[in-house]
């Protein structure tokens, strides 16, 4: 299902639920906000990478997690392989810890209740387009509680200290900007930044970026 494309200037979006009700509701709701257009909805993960490839304008995709023959995750991941270029956002009716990271470790770039409003929807939307992440509040909270801390380490320990450029940039990288955004950000060099971004893994032994958020969301070092 594709739709006529008003102003450019609006980020382009793929909604895809298996509940032709759902999908519509989310456009109503989108539809109020001039910055965002739906181009396509499609009720299947075959039908949405259909979509995609007649759609290449599409930045983002909004996608439910509990559908048949394609869930969620299998979709996330396919579009991060065949449409690099799109940002998949997840909406579901749950926020098990399991599910979350199963987005995460798809390539995810968020992660929603269906009970969130329009203006959360769309903010999300937004961050995503921008190549940051978005987390709501409950989902949040369960990245929280389930942090991968090994059981004889002190659930007390003190954030490792990190610099005041650290801080930046590890909130730089929570948001998902690369090397080369960073720098031109804080107006310092490509390589200024690596030596950093290896600093920070180095002191909270992270060994990815989904173990980096965590530890940064534990400690209270980031802000979502």
């Amino acid at each position: 299902m594709s739709f006529a494309s008003p102003p450019a200037t609006s980020i382009p979006l793929l909604l895809v639920d298996d509940h032709q009700l759902v999908l519509e509701g989310v456009r109503v709701l989108l539809g109020h906000d001039p910055g965002l257009r739906v181009v396509a909805m499609a009720n299947s993960g075959a039908e949405a990478l259909l979509r995609l490839r007649e759609h290449p304008e599409i930045e983002v995709a909004v996608v439910d997690l509990n559908m048949p023959q394609m869930s969620g995750v299998q979709l996330t991941r396919a579009i991060r392989e065949q449409f690099p270029q799109v940002r998949v956002l997840a909406l579901s009716m749950f926020h098990d810890h399991a599910s979350v990271q199963e987005v995460l470790g798809a390539g995810g770039s968020g992660y929603l209740l269906k009970n969130t409003t329009a203006d959360e929807l769309s903010t999300a939307i937004r961050r995503a387009a921008a190549g940051r992440t978005y987390f709501n509040a409950e989902v949040g909270a369960t990245l929280l509680d389930h942090l991968d801390v090994p059981a004889n380490r002190d659930t007390s320990e003190r954030p490792v200290p990190l610099t005041t450029r650290e801080r930046e940039i590890l909130q730089l990288i929570a948001g998902e900007y690369s090397n080369a955004a960073i720098a031109e950000k804080l107006f310092i060099s490509e390589r200024t930044v690596e030596t950093h971004r290896k600093n920070i893994f180095t002191k909270t032994k992270a060994k990815s970026i989904i173990g980096l958020i965590q530890y940064a969301l534990k400690h209270k070092l980031i802000l979502l």
